[in-house]
């Protein structure tokens, strides 16, 4: 379980990383994040909206 937990904090490090390097506005950053970790199977898709918004808005947040 640790060793998934790790995977997908990298991966949101990464989505985090490349969202602040790549100028997007809010929606198309939550929508790529979205597609990325459905195509991945990162995470279920139920759970994918909720995971988005948080990534998204500490990114948002970042920029400032």
């Amino acid at each position: 379980m640790k060793g998934f937990m790790t995977f997908v904090l990298g991966a949101a490090v990464g989505a985090a990383v490349t969202a602040l390097l790549t100028p997007t506005t809010g929606e198309e950053l939550r929508e790529r994040i979205k597609l990325i970790l459905q195509k991945k199977g990162i995470i279920a898709a139920d759970d994918v909206d909720e995971l988005v918004e948080m990534i998204a808005s500490e990114v948002e947040e970042a920029r400032k």
